[in-house]
């Protein structure tokens, strides 16, 4: 097998994308490249791409992954989407992607546990919303279902605690300020019944 040609990756430009016999082969860190000697190189066996594959692209993605992983507790899709823009091969993450789920460092089950106590916390959102972001980062459909229908989320006593935090010094007999409560309350995804009955919870209670 030849080496035809190398570039740096348009993804990465720490990256060196290689070619094998005029086809892409595989990108590599440009100081593994120049440790290696391939920039020298004009031939390389199939043995020493293994090696390459196997012991110097996995050890590299997975240390990045790691690394991102220590910082921040991501989804799956996150972590590939990473590594892709570092400039690994799709085959690469997924046998890096792969090993880091079976043992442990990636599990979209519990992250998406996290994520909604940490929303339903810290900037609380409809389940409709809920299910809408985690879909977007990657979440199945079926892994969304099961959280969302075993985490105790009363939308309208949520709906309750915003109002109260953010509109709690105003009159919410106002029109205006009902009117802005609605809309507050309607981007974060919530329906207007679920509004209206904590409007209404609110005013029995005052």
């Amino acid at each position: 097998m030849v080496i035809t040609s190398f570039e740096k990756s348009n993804k990465n430009k720490d990256m060196i994308s290689v070619f094998i016999d005029k086809q892409y082969a595989f990108s590599i860190p440009e100081e593994e490249y120049i440790r290696l000697g391939l920039y020298e190189k004009s031939e390389i066996t199939e043995e020493d791409l293994n090696y390459i594959k196997r012991e110097v692209l996995q050890k590299s993605a997975k240390s990045k992954a790691i690394r991102y992983l220590s910082f921040k507790f991501i989804s799956e899709k996150e972590l590939i989407t990473k590594l892709h823009t570092k400039g690994f091969d799709e085959d690469t993450i997924k046998i890096v992607v792969d090993d880091l789920k079976a043992m442990g460092y990636i599990n979209d089950k519990i992250y998406a546990q996290k994520f909604v106590f940490e929303r339903s916390k810290l900037k609380p959102k409809s389940k409709k919303m809920l299910k809408i972001e985690l879909g977007n980062k990657g979440i199945s459909d079926d892994i969304i279902d099961e959280v969302l229908d075993n985490f105790e989320y009363d939308e309208v006593t949520i709906v309750e605690r915003l109002i109260r935090k953010r509109f709690g010094k105003y009159d919410l007999k106002d029109p205006k300020i009902k009117s802005k409560v609605v809309s507050f309350l309607m981007h974060r995804g919530f329906q207007y019944e679920v509004i209206k009955n904590g409007l209404l919870n609110i005013s029995k209670d005052d």
